[in-house]
């Protein structure tokens, strides 16, 4: 038995460090919203009792340390099922180290279509429990929308979608960035208020000058890395009406209220930057083609 699925991107429209946790995790505030840039997930059942994977993207791992995997095997443990054989195949389309969610957007669509492929019935809540104890950003992935996320980014509150934009996604090739070196740098910022707040309250007036204007990362703060403003620049003297990293980066998003001007800007990075994509929002997180 197989089932194909769609795990889509996103990015963090404001993303605030609130500081560290006992348990050694962070505090975030960080509004997401999913993106029309997918990868696409195969699960094929057989005989073999063992979860496999295989992805020929440059530096993803086909072992137990992949994400899918781990995802496949708390599928199983919550499910008290004993773990069967499956194989992963992942179809990559959004760029690794990125701060994109790649990574745990494929490991929500394993739970999705494991969910499918066994017959659990599994709720979503139960399927985002699931997820939360894979990685923090993988229950987001499995409801996908516009949300407020908060706690270590697993704790979410739906907030008016955003609509009626065009967005560009470009990674600069020669940057990839350590989480945990980022982390350890924001660490080290000064405090101060929460722009997550404003972002919040931006999107529920739908005053897209509000949104656009309030686009704020810690990350990007405290990384400072220059392909990150010169991809930034490139795309605010091109119309963009806002433009921000996502994540831990290092992947650059601008918003942009007309469709040519976001293709001309797309076309401009992509001369240098080979992963540039056009996007638009949407009100869904991973889904069954």
């Amino acid at each position: 038995m197989k089932v194909k699925l769609k795990a889509p991107a996103k990015i963090n429209l404001s993303l605030d460090v609130l500081g560290k946790r006992p348990d050694g995790y962070h505090e975030l505030a960080t509004v997401m919203q999913t993106v029309d840039l997918y990868d696409e997930i195969t699960l094929e059942s057989n005989d073999s009792g063992a979860v496999t994977v295989s992805c020929d993207y440059p530096g993803v791992p086909c072992d137990d340390r992949n994400i899918c995997v781990k995802a496949a095997y708390r599928f199983f443990d919550a499910c008290r099922l004993p773990v069967a054989g499956v194989h992963i195949t992942i179809d990559k389309t959004i760029p690794t180290q990125a701060g994109l969610a790649g990574g745990s957007a494929d490991g929500a669509a394993v739970i999705m279509g494991l969910n499918f492929l066994f017959g659990t019935k599994l709720t979503p809540k139960e399927m985002r429990d699931i997820g939360a104890k894979v990685g923090a950003d993988v229950p987001f992935c499995i409801e996908g929308g516009t949300k407020l996320c908060t706690g270590i980014g697993d704790a979410m509150k739906k907030l008016p979608s955003l609509h009626g934009v065009h967005i560009v996604i470009c990674k600069p090739d020669t940057v990839s960035v350590s989480t945990a070196e980022a982390y350890q740098k924001v660490d080290a910022l000064a405090p101060h208020p929460c722009y997550t707040d404003e972002m919040v309250k931006a999107i529920y007036s739908r005053d897209m000058f509000m949104i656009t204007s309030t686009i704020f990362n810690d990350f990007e703060l405290a990384l400072q890395i220059p392909e990150v403003s010169a991809i930034k620049t490139v795309m605010l003297a091109n119309k963009a009406k806002g433009a921000g990293m996502s994540g831990s980066g290092s992947a650059v998003f601008g918003i942009f209220a007309n469709e040519k001007k976001a293709a001309r800007c797309a076309e401009l990075l992509k001369a240098d930057y080979p992963d540039t994509f056009c996007c638009k929002p949407i009100k869904i997180g991973c889904s069954i083609e």
